[in-house]
């Protein structure tokens, strides 16, 4: 914050950097999200009103929540719910704001309880996701709903039962304790990754990305990671970072989708690059990596190839079957042998697949109808490659995607059947 910049000023920058970690603290003097977004808003309001005469204080954070906790109590009065919680505003009237600020890593640590609260595992998903994005990040709720492409009022319920489910099933405010953490951080990394999986490929929609959603998840695992430098949360901020990396030459002017193999890798973000290799080499050095630290090992590979045709197929081929022994899942299968048709050749690598997609599991899974796509176009296969590239645009809504399978599609119409 510029102590030289008039004080509305001051105080607009104030908001965009710090109000989540206020709001995080209020969250937890007062036990009720709305209450704490009310009392929020009115601290930030007495601000605009009385720093202009009296100054910015020494602690604007202590002042915004010691002024937001007084503005609630007042709230309450109004309300006349003060009978019904005498007991909490006791307990509020009875903070010592020194012993509450004179710590500053108070206020993280209310951030971290804020996190895992939102993505507690009794939550489902779609609540998860929604209430992260709305209290830890600030997104409003038409920005939640134009990235989910859904209608307002839906995102809007979809938060109030979340924070209802908090309050009625008692879920506390807290980082859980080491024999709980395990389970609830997996729980954490799903809904960042989630979010940034939307940003990095819209499921549905006009554009191919949605470069705010993915700027957001990145942030929101960059502040995990600074409160909770576990290993995992340190791959998974390198795999976001990496595949991020990537973006300005992932679509093209008119927002085309642009593949790896053609991508320009002059137009790749070489700091971010460099962030992300960092970040994978300190988790591999914290022990056996996991899932997240084997994702962003992948990405390194080809982050760092000068090439599509210098890539080290056989290193991602290697780490793709460890990600296997670590995390059995058909999307990874299917990931690998992608990788695996770049390093031996394509026929064995369909071979497998078909095997793979006979399990059933990846009927409705665009990528691996993509995939059985592209490797029957490189085998020359023209026919069968139309209609499963049919098959594939079956499987999307996402308006640059149909635009890209269309145009292999014809692709292989049009050299199949050669015009005379």
């Amino acid at each position: 914050m510029n102590p030289q910049a008039p004080i509305e000023q001051q105080i607009q920058t104030l908001y965009q950097c710090e109000s989540r970690r206020v709001l995080a603290t209020l969250i937890r003097l007062l036990g009720d999200f709305d209450l704490a977004e009310e009392a929020l808003h009115d601290a930030f309001a007495a601000a605009l009103e009385q720093w202009p005469k009296n100054g910015v204080p020494d602690n604007p954070r202590a002042w915004l929540v010691s002024a937001g906790r007084f503005k609630a109590i007042d709230r309450i009065r109004r309300q006349q719910r003060f009978n019904a919680l005498s007991d909490e505003l006791t307990m509020l009237n009875a903070v010592d704001d020194q012993a509450l600020f004179s710590d500053d890593d108070r206020i993280p640590d209310d951030r971290l309880r804020l996190i895992f609260t939102c993505c507690h595992p009794s939550l489902s998903p779609e609540a998860r996701t929604a209430l992260t994005l709305r209290e830890v990040c600030d997104l409003t709720t038409e920005e939640i709903a134009s990235a989910y492409l859904a209608k307002p009022s839906t995102i809007a319920q979809r938060i109030v039962r979340a924070k209802r489910k908090i309050q009625s099933a008692n879920i506390p405010y807290e980082v859980p304790g080491p024999s709980e953490l395990s389970e609830r951080l997996q729980s954490v990394l799903q809904v960042i990754y989630l979010v940034f999986n939307e940003g990095y490929s819209a499921s549905s929609g006009a554009e191919a990305t949605r470069v705010l959603l993915a700027d957001e998840a990145i942030r929101l695992g960059r502040l995990l990671r600074e409160l909770l430098p576990e290993p995992e949360v340190t791959g998974l901020l390198a795999l976001m970072r990496l595949n991020h990396s990537r973006h300005q030459a992932r679509t093209t002017a008119t927002g085309g989708i642009i593949t790896l193999e053609e991508q320009d890798r002059s137009l790749w973000d070489t700091s971010a690059i460099s962030e992300g290799c960092a970040l994978v080499r300190e988790a591999l050095n914290a022990g056996p990596p996991g899932a997240y630290v084997i994702q962003a090992a992948i990405s390194a590979v080809h982050a760092e190839a000068p090439s599509w045709a210098a890539t080290d197929w056989a290193e991602v081929v290697g780490l793709y079957d460890l990600l296997l022994r670590v995390q059995p899942s058909p999307v990874v299968a299917l990931n690998r042998i992608v990788a695996l048709s770049y390093h031996r050749e394509p026929l064995t690598a369909l071979t497998e697949l078909e095997t793979l997609l006979a399990t059933g599991e990846l009927d409705q899974y665009l990528p691996a109808r993509a995939a059985q796509a592209d490797l029957l176009r490189r085998l020359n296969r023209l026919d069968d490659a139309a209609s499963a590239y049919g098959a594939a645009l079956s499987l999307t809504n996402q308006q640059p995607e149909q635009a890209f399978l269309t145009r292999r599609l014809n692709e292989c119409k049009k050299i199949d059947n050669p015009v005379d």
